[in-house]
């Protein structure tokens, strides 16, 4: 199976939803663990990477994607 890729700062789709309704989550912090905050209400939610990685289902925005050229 291949590993997701994905950076800190990435919009990410989970497989299930928060409490709020919304299944968007921001990548706040990766480690051993990965914090992620909901992009509707805002509150963050700490996982094992494992668990993380599991409930991935995919990278809507990445911070590397559309980022202009500032090389001088």
């Amino acid at each position: 199976m291949e590993r997701k890729v994905f950076e800190l700062g990435d919009i990410v789709l989970m497989k299930k939803q928060h409490p709020c309704g919304a299944n968007e989550m921001e990548v706040i912090r990766m480690g051993m663990d990965i914090r992620i905050k909901c992009v509707k209400c805002k509150h963050s939610i700490l996982l094992p990477r494992a668990k993380f990685e599991k409930s991935l289902k995919k990278v809507i925005r990445s911070l590397g994607e559309g980022s202009s050229d500032t090389s001088e």
